[in-house]
């Protein structure tokens, strides 16, 4: 099937599984919904079932082992569908984005939507933030997430709340609690809260392990900045995506 308007062109066969529970990681902060999805589709073995590109998207396209592959892809399996992105999406088109993916479910007739990003805090206990598209899907994550009582999020996973609020179809945010840097601890503790919720019994050893190897690289990166003598650059406030 490929669905197309001036703004997004989705092209991907139908989903096997009316009803099923939709989940989405965009680049943000801490790469939190990029890392924990693409570890789902990859331990879990979804099928890869089409992909979305966009005029807007950046030219950029990932490669493995010499095969192209769209920047944002589509999976599915057994009840679950999942969008990955390798691209963040730039604010402007937030908006167009949300809506042209959500117009391509809508004859799926979707039970949830659950989207996952990061959110920088002051501290590293890598906890994950609760919201939701109305009060009995926040009552569906209270035991798992922290509420988050008042304050804004900001880009595409803010879209898709307020167009899922409008379309009153069910969606949920993660929030996994990290910094700038790509951060797989934020990562499995989002997929912590996916194992309670829908019972998917994903072993989240591997990617800890990539999370030490990770910590010890930039460990040892830090130790040889500091100890050359060539003064270190001003870090720039890098934006946050949600």
């Amino acid at each position: 099937m490929s669905n197309e308007s001036s703004d997004l062109t989705i092209i991907s066969r139908d989903l096997t599984d009316k009803g099923s529970v939709v989940m989405m990681g965009f680049p943000g902060s801490g790469l939190v919904g990029s890392i924990a999805l693409q570890y789902l589709v990859d331990q879990l073995e979804f099928s890869h079932i089409g992909d979305i590109t966009s005029r807007f998207f950046p030219p950029m396209s990932m490669m493995q082992k010499g095969v192209i592959h769209a920047a944002v892809r589509i999976y599915e399996k057994e009840g679950f569908a999942a969008l990955v992105a390798d691209i963040p999406i730039h604010p402007a088109i937030c908006y167009e984005v949300a809506n042209g993916i959500l117009d391509w479910l809508a004859e799926y007739d979707v039970k949830e939507i659950v989207t996952i990003a990061g959110i920088v805090t002051n501290e590293a206990e890598k906890r994950v933030f609760g919201v939701a598209s109305d009060e009995e899907a926040v009552s569906k994550i209270s035991d798992h997430t922290i509420i988050l009582p008042m304050g804004s999020i900001s880009g595409i996973a803010s879209s898709l709340l307020t167009e899922c609020k409008l379309r009153k179809i069910p969606c949920i945010g993660l929030l996994g609690e990290t910094v700038n840097n790509p951060d797989p601890r934020a990562a499995v503790s989002a997929i912590n809260v996916l194992n309670d919720l829908y019972s998917l019994n994903l072993d989240t050893a591997p990617l800890l392990e990539q999370a030490e190897e990770i910590e010890m690289t930039m460990q040892r990166l830090a130790e040889e900045v500091q100890g050359s003598d060539v003064p270190q650059q001003k870090k720039e406030n890098l934006p946050m995506y949600g």
